[in-house]
């Protein structure tokens, strides 16, 4: 049993209570505007560091920029001649294709242009558009248009192949033929896709992707690149030429989750197209890939596109325009030895 309160007594552990809880209200207030203020520091100061590296790419970028539809897309541009267009993968941009030295062999014949996709190496990603691989099918042939190039050669890396495909689709499109490299081409359940699936989600990937510091990206990229390679080594050239602060930089990597999310769903939309394509296809894999099995995606493909070309590499895996340029550039030259506007097949 409690002792039985006087009035008095009351009133004075009444007011006591409520003077505490004022003062806690109070320093409740002070501590959530100290906070507030400090993350309103915080995102001022993201804001200026991720300027300032958006500012580093640009002075560093390799190539040139060309404005379309108000926004800045990087490109880089090599040689004379017939256009080859080059499409690089996720993660990546259109600088690796001429660290893997596939830019410089092309261009001794053809007009080489290789592009950065939104929001990889040095071309931006506008967050008011959606970035589907249709969408940037259509900005790739507005970059053209711009540049007037007529009847490209495209080939695509890896996601780049699902540009590569839309391109070929689109009717306003009309390249010469396409030449594949490790590419996906039809659904599947994949653990990167179910684990960078909330990433991917507006706000939640930007949040978490802010609590993780350049210095871990740096420390993990080593061995993401060791995965895509296998079961070749890295490169030398390579390491020591990969912008690895591009690769992770905040925008690039909102970029990739984005990308990775939505693939499943790019190809299940471009799959009815395939048996209908009507241009030469020459289809390229490491029969030992490790990111993208080659049986249930180049294999597959192959079968159902009448006319195509398939080549498996042995020992090879994912980055085949490293170890097989030689390869790839039979395979473009091939494609452009074909005479007449457009191959068909009865």
């Amino acid at each position: 049993m409690f002792p039985r309160l006087t009035k008095r007594a009351s009133r004075r552990l009444s007011r006591q209570v409520t003077s505490g809880v004022t003062k806690v209200l109070r320093s409740s207030i002070k501590l959530s505007e100290v906070v507030a203020r400090e993350g309103r520091k915080t995102v001022r100061e993201a804001r200026r560091t991720v300027k300032a590296l958006g500012d580093e790419r640009d002075r560093t970028a390799p190539g040139r920029f060309v404005e379309v539809d108000g926004m800045r897309v990087h490109y880089i541009a090599r040689g004379k001649g017939r256009p080859v267009v080059l499409i690089h993968g996720n993660g990546t941009m259109a600088e690796d294709f001429v660290i893997s030295g596939l830019v410089d062999l092309l261009a001794k014949r053809y007009r080489v242009i290789a592009i950065d996709r939104p929001g990889f190496g040095h071309t931006e990603r506008p967050r008011h558009r959606v970035w589907t691989a249709a969408a940037q099918a259509r900005l790739v042939h507005r970059v053209l248009e711009r540049l007037k190039v007529e009847r490209p050669l495209i080939v695509g890396h890896s996601w780049g192949t699902i540009v590569s495909l839309e391109l070929a689709t689109q009717a306003r499109c009309a390249p010469r033929g396409l030449v594949l490299l490790s590419g996906f081409y039809y659904p599947a359940r994949r653990a990167d896709v179910r684990m960078i699936a909330p990433l991917a989600v507006p706000g939640v990937g930007d949040a978490a992707r802010a609590l993780v510091p350049a210095s871990i990206g740096h420390l993990l990229a080593p061995q993401v690149f060791r995965q895509v390679f296998k079961p070749q080594r890295v490169p030398a050239r390579f390491t020591a030429r990969f912008p690895v602060g591009i690769s992770i930089h905040p925008t690039q990597a909102r970029a990739s989750a984005e990308d990775t999310a939505t693939m499943n769903t790019a190809v299940a939309l471009l799959r009815p197209h395939y048996a209908r394509l009507r241009l030469p296809v020459a289809i390229l894999s490491g029969d030992e890939d490790a990111i993208v099995g080659p049986e249930e995606q180049s294999c597959r493909l192959h079968a159902e596109i009448a006319g195509s070309t398939l080549t498996l590499l042995p020992g090879q895996g994912h980055m085949i325009h490293y170890a097989a340029r030689a390869r790839i550039a039979r395979a473009i030259d091939g494609i452009m030895d074909l005479s007449g506007p457009v191959m068909t097949w009865a």
